[in-house]
């Protein structure tokens, strides 16, 4: 009779023991995906929204610093028009950083 009461204490005992294991993880692996996982897919998604909307006359800024403005758009490229001297470069849409011009309060 004491042994059954003993295992049903250890069992209840062992079950706590194992969630106290277990929840310190699951509690790391949630911080992790609402403050690092979730907000790097939101930028993933507002940059690809970005990029698809792309239209010739914006002014755009390239991942290398070159800033032009858009003279055609192709599927997977852009050609951008850069300064007064109207030079033309073909880049892929991947290298696009941002859209308008970049002033010093806008990279803060």
């Amino acid at each position: 009779m004491l042994t059954g009461v003993t295992n049903a204490v250890l069992t209840a005992g062992g079950t706590t023991d194992i969630l106290s294991m277990v929840l310190p993880f699951v509690l790391l692996i949630a911080i992790f995906y609402f403050m690092l996982i979730r907000p790097e897919n939101k930028r993933k998604k507002e940059m690809a929204k970005m990029r698809s909307e792309l239209a010739v006359g914006d002014v755009i800024t390239t991942i290398g610093g070159i800033v032009g403005t858009i003279c055609a758009v192709k599927e997977e490229t852009i050609v951008i028009e850069t300064g007064a001297d109207r030079v033309r470069v073909e880049f892929a849409k991947w290298a696009v950083s941002s859209k308008g011009k970049q002033t010093e309060e806008n990279q803060k």
